[in-house]
């Protein structure tokens, strides 16, 4: 009985095929071509609107050396106060929030994805989680206690730099200069003429050891010239903050600028 049912199916299917396979001979070949062109077409467009809606991103990567303020700023976008801002965390901490800034505003808004890495050397391979994500990258330095942390500011920004999931998707690098209400702070030109100097001994150095021997996958600058940011693959932009006094308007444009609303 199973082979009689199984026989009857396979006949079945057979005049389907038949009846297709006719019905298409029957179709004239323009009309085949244009309906095969619009199903490929259709494919094309939803595949590219997939692809976009996976590389939109609204993360936003809060990192630096630690007591740099990362944390005060990341209390200050989302609850504009500095109120949690003093302690240390050696977890990354993160939130998806709209700015506070824009929260009396009407319509739609989208929500920013921000996570605050911890600045301690032990714990960077974190950023590492979070770097594929970015939409944007804000590397924070202390604007007050800038110089005796110039060298190692400049090692992890220059790691940053030449990261492959930064460079390839081009990542927007914002390089923020806290604590400017400081009356000892230095300002944002001295700083960014400082660290461009700084990467250009590393660069020079870390050119001269072979590939096997380190770990990032890109140079930075052209050769026989002085470093300098605008050489970067991707945009890296210098601005000033205040996460203690809340002055954190060039930080929220940026970010802006990366997560669309």
């Amino acid at each position: 009985m199973d082979k009689e049912k199984l026989e009857e199916l396979k006949i079945q299917m057979q005049q389907l095929l038949n009846e297709a396979e006719e019905f298409i001979n029957n179709v004239p070949p323009i009309q085949l071509y244009t309906a095969i062109g619009v199903v490929l077409v259709t494919l094309f467009l939803l595949l590219i609107i997939r692809l976009f809606k996976r590389t939109a991103s609204n993360t936003i990567v809060l990192t630096g050396l630690s007591g740099s303020g990362k944390t005060y700023l990341f209390y200050q976008l989302r609850d504009g106060s500095a109120h949690q801002g003093t302690v240390t965390s050696m977890e990354p901490n993160e939130g998806s929030f709209i700015l506070h800034s824009e929260k009396e505003k009407k319509g739609k808004l989208k929500p920013v994805h921000v996570v605050d890495v911890p600045g301690h050397s032990r714990l960077r391979p974190k950023l590492d989680e979070f770097l594929p994500q970015a939409a944007g990258v804000v590397f924070v330095v202390d604007s007050v206690e800038f110089l005796p942390n110039c060298r190692p500011a400049s090692e992890y920004l220059y790691e940053i730099l030449t990261k492959a999931s930064v460079v390839k998707k081009k990542v927007s690098v914002l390089l923020l200069c806290n604590k400017v209400d400081k009356v000892t702070a230095h300002t944002a030109e001295f700083i960014r003429k400082q660290l461009e100097k700084e990467i250009d001994k590393l660069r020079t150095s870390r050119t001269a050891v072979s590939d096997a021997d380190i770990s990032n996958e890109y140079t930075l600058g052209v050769p026989g010239e002085p470093f300098a940011f605008s050489q970067c693959h991707n945009r890296v932009i210098v601005a000033e903050a205040s996460g203690l006094t809340g002055e954190i308007s060039q930080l929220e444009k940026f970010i802006r600028e990366n997560v669309k609303p």
